[in-house]
């Protein structure tokens, strides 16, 4: 009889393996949720950078289909700029599926803020920034980490001492300004022309510009590539 009982409760016990075998559990969902996490925690902490992390509840009763591949995870916002990016979780097998999850991510290393008090059209230069440790995520707006990045390019704003400078409050000032005398340089693969020009508008570096040929009087399109200088590719 014990016999019996015993074979009857390893039978239902592998029924009940097999039956698990063909859903995803809330647990797993959070186990893979946690997994990617801390992946990324450790990928920032190469570069310095301390990541505090937490997935949000997912509710015990959920129950989706087995999965026959690995769960497929991806921010579905930019964490560095939120420190409530969600998380999409799917499964790409047989019968796939997908659901988000909710995370609280605090992200806290060196980013740029202003040494001094700085006014509009500044332009960035060394001493003008030092680097703090701060919470890089907590501004919507993005942070800047790197001086070289920035050197050169003009404040569209008045910015405050031990403010963090961000993205938005920087423009790359002209390269080129309308009536200044630029040289106009010609290349192909195998030659190079150059000849002096007239600029018929403003333009930063990458910027398209109308010029005008000095010598022969013929206005052409060109792309900044330096203060003072365009060029025609050919």
């Amino acid at each position: 009889m014990r016999t019996m009982i015993y074979a009857l409760m390893l039978l239902m016990s592998s029924f009940g393996a097999q039956a698990n075998a063909h859903v995803t559990t809330a647990a797993q969902i959070r186990s893979a949720a946690m997994e990617f996490l801390e992946a990324f925690a450790k990928e920032q902490a190469k570069d310095n950078y301390t990541v505090s992390y937490e997935a949000g509840a997912i509710d015990n009763r959920l129950s989706l289909a087995g999965c026959t591949s690995s769960l497929a995870i991806e921010f579905t916002g930019d964490p560095w700029k939120s420190t409530h990016p969600s998380l999409q979780i799917a499964c790409q097998g047989e019968r796939p599926w997908r659901m988000f999850v909710a995370t609280t991510i605090s992200i806290d290393g060196p980013a740029l803020v202003a040494a001094r008090p700085l006014t509009r059209g500044e332009r960035i230069s060394e001493g003008m920034v030092v680097t703090e440790s701060v919470t890089v995520n907590a501004s919507r707006q993005g942070v800047v980490r790197r001086v070289e990045d920035i050197l050169g390019m003009e404040l569209r704003r008045p910015v405050s001492s031990g403010s963090l400078i961000t993205p938005n409050l920087l423009t790359t000032p002209d390269a080129v300004v309308r009536g200044d005398h630029v040289i106009i340089t010609a290349a192909g693969s195998s030659f190079s022309i150059s000849t002096r020009g007239r600029a018929l508008a403003n333009a930063s570096v990458g910027e398209q510009v109308m010029v005008e040929n000095l010598g022969s009087s013929r206005t052409v399109k060109a792309y900044v590539v330096a203060p003072g200088r365009v060029e025609i590719p050919m």
